[in-house]
């Protein structure tokens, strides 16, 4: 298979399972083994770089929002004042939880890469994180929306996500269920998750740059490896914002257990390859 097509096809599947609550890292870590792609060269530089292609995709969808609460959070700190607007209380909230995973990434996400970067801890986190999102329909109420959470409560949000930094819980889908436990609405908890997810993908996506740079500096990369790159961002960027869309619209009348099926079935499938492969 031509590598350029590779790209295409990761990008593609990134586009689509940043959003869903399926885990996009343990979709990439299952494929880019099956594409035998080189885990030191472009294995997590390349997961950088779709990571920043579907924060294209939060900023376009999200701009006329994200910009009323930029300008929303400059005023409420000229007036001192954290909820001076509904969209500065967002923005604080959003800011509360990315505390947690900012911090704990910055700590441990190359140990945590490293070391469970595998395809069985993908099958067991999607088996165990569909649970939680099963456990989030039955007993959350779905009553608030973004803008009515608590502090205490975006903070615990955003311990949720931090859980996402091992391959196979979903970012979309813990933050969407932490959200749910905390009482927002399945498509208010959808909203608030992508939100959330933006500053911490900016984060690592600009780190996973910087190495990729050094990378080409040392010669590890070269020419060809950038347009790969590049191939993998746009259609990173271009499928999350089309499954952004229709996500939001899923959930107005759907739930997650669809989401939970997959996941179930996706692990069953990892394990018994990896179990032909022994």
């Amino acid at each position: 298979m031509p590598d350029l097509l590779k790209a295409a096809i990761l990008g593609i599947v990134q586009g689509l399972t940043e959003f869903l609550p399926v885990s996009s890292t343990g979709h990439l870590v299952l494929l880019e083994k099956a594409f035998g792609l080189s885990q030191d060269r472009l294995g997590l530089p390349f997961d950088a770089a779709l990571h920043l292609g579907t924060l294209i995709a939060i900023l376009a969808f999200f701009w006329a929002t994200i910009l009323r609460m930029v300008g929303a959070w400059l005023a409420s700190i000229r007036e001192r004042r954290w909820d001076l607007t509904t969209d500065s209380r967002l923005a604080w909230l959003i800011a509360i939880g990315t505390v947690p995973a900012g911090v704990i990434g910055f700590f441990f996400e190359s140990t945590i890469e490293e070391k469970l970067r595998q395809p069985l801890t993908v099958a067991a986190m999607l088996v165990v994180f569909g649970g939680v999102l099963v456990l989030a329909e039955l007993l959350g109420s779905r009553k608030l929306r973004a803008t009515q959470l608590g502090a205490g409560s975006a903070l615990f949000v955003g311990l949720a996500q931090a859980i996402a930094l091992i391959p196979g819980v979903s970012r979309s889908g813990i933050t969407m269920s932490a959200g749910m436990f905390a009482k927002l609405e399945r498509e208010q908890a959808a909203v608030f998750a992508f939100l959330l997810s933006a500053p911490i993908v900016a984060g690592a996506g600009l780190k996973g740059l910087y190495d990729a740079l050094k990378n080409a500096h040392d010669g590890l990369l070269g020419r060809e490896d950038f347009a790969f790159f590049f191939v993998g961002f746009a259609l990173a960027a271009i499928t999350g914002y089309f499954t952004i869309g229709v996500l939001l619209r899923f959930l107005r009348q759907h739930s997650f257990y669809p989401f939970v099926a997959y996941r179930l079935g996706l692990a069953i499938v990892v394990v018994a390859v990896v179990l032909a492969t022994l």
